[in-house]
């Protein structure tokens, strides 16, 4: 197979370099890490100036390809991340795209493509641990309105966002999986108390959300009524399969960084370190190859990623936890120094074995969706 770019991919690519190469000077200074209302503001910014050179919809309508260029320039060049974006940009609008009517899609795409509304998540609950299935957050319709009562928990930007997409319970007598239903929820109606949640690395990028009789137009719903986890695999297969492509690109560079410090510090000398950074070479090698094969595997089948993203993000999750660890070990002492690279970073992955599905789930969908392995009973 010849994955040399084709002339149109080149000029592609040439074209954005350039653009990036004017525009990434005169971008304003990235807001502290605390200031969220400040990160929104420059995210959202960041996606308008994406927006109007053409770039809004690379992640949703381009070639596979075309996708992959994007994610390895922009991270070359030092690009600003989705942010505050990620959850309308890489779950929520894809789910949209692929799953709401020609009015919703009107409604609720172009502003997050233009960079004017920020998404959360409310999918887990305080009780549900990783059975998202478990959910108790109860709907009922009220006329032309769902009522929604509840708690949700590592809801992403919630503090910031305009829209939420939420799963409820509409039938509490149907099986397990059946009687969940997918709403969008705006974050300004009454009854929502957000709380955040400061984390490990100090960031408070998570919040509680309580809802309290809180009304959800039913027309926001995206769907049928208790067809939600049909939808809800729509969304998780896009936040699996395809939303941490461009965190590959950044782990690359991170791990040839890492190679000029142990050089540079004396650490190089040790061939189990080097057998460590070689290994996690090939290791982010076979990731982005993998990235490529499912990019291109979801849209020869319609744009929705598979149960491949599992794999990907089972390995994926590990390797960045693997990645820092080594960091870690090129550091030395200065890996308990805040203020050095990378030790921030450290911290947060612990969490990417449990966030967009802990381990033991992706183990169990690859076991029963690939291999056809018989069900846990």
């Amino acid at each position: 197979m010849d994955l040399s770019d084709t002339p149109e991919e080149e000029e592609f690519r040439a074209r954005l370099r350039e653009w990036l190469a004017k525009t990434l000077p005169g971008l304003p200074p990235k807001p502290s890490p605390d200031d969220w209302p400040g990160r929104r503001a420059y995210d959202l910014g960041w996606q308008r100036r994406l927006h109007d050179a053409g770039y809004a919809d690379v992640h949703w309508d381009a070639s596979p390809a075309t996708r992959l260029i994007f994610l390895e320039e922009t991270e070359k060049a030092g690009a600003p991340y989705v942010g505050a974006n990620f959850v309308g940009l890489l779950h929520a609008g894809p789910t949209i795209a692929a799953e709401g009517t020609d009015g919703q899609r009107a409604r609720w795409l172009p502003p997050i493509l233009r960079g004017e509304e920020v998404w959360c998540q409310g999918f887990s609950e305080p009780d549900a641990g990783s059975d998202l299935a478990a959910l108790r957050t109860r709907a009922w319709r009220d006329g032309d309105d769902y009522v929604v009562t509840g708690a949700k928990i590592w809801t992403s930007h919630a503090e910031v966002a305009d829209w939420c997409e939420l799963l409820v319970r509409t039938d509490p007598e149907a099986p397990k999986h059946g009687g969940i239903t997918w709403l969008a929820m705006p974050m300004d109606a009454p009854g929502i108390t957000v709380r955040p949640l400061r984390t490990l690395a100090g960031s408070a990028e998570f919040a509680e959300v309580f809802l309290d009789e809180v009304r959800v137009p039913a027309g926001n719903r995206v769907g049928d009524e208790n067809d939600g986890w049909r939808v809800t695999m729509v969304t998780l297969s896009f936040e699996r399969g395809t939303a941490f492509a461009g965190e590959v690109v950044a782990c690359r560079r991170i791990l040839g960084e890492l190679a000029v410090e142990a050089r540079e510090n004396g650490r190089w000398d040790d061939p189990a370190l080097r057998r460590r950074l070689g290994r996690l070479h090939a290791e982010f090698r076979a990731l982005w190859r993998l990235t490529q094969w499912n990019v291109s595997a979801a849209q020869a089948s319609g744009g929705v990623p598979g149960a491949g993203g599992s794999v990907f993000k089972l390995r994926y999750s590990h390797a960045r936890q693997e990645l820092y660890d080594a960091a870690a070990e090129v550091l030395g002492a200065d890996c308990l120094d805040l203020d050095r690279p990378w030790t921030l970073d450290r911290l947060s992955s612990l969490s990417y074995t449990i966030a967009a599905g802990t381990s033991q789930i992706q183990h169990s969908i690859i076991a029963e969706r690939i291999l056809g392995l018989p069900k846990g009973r």
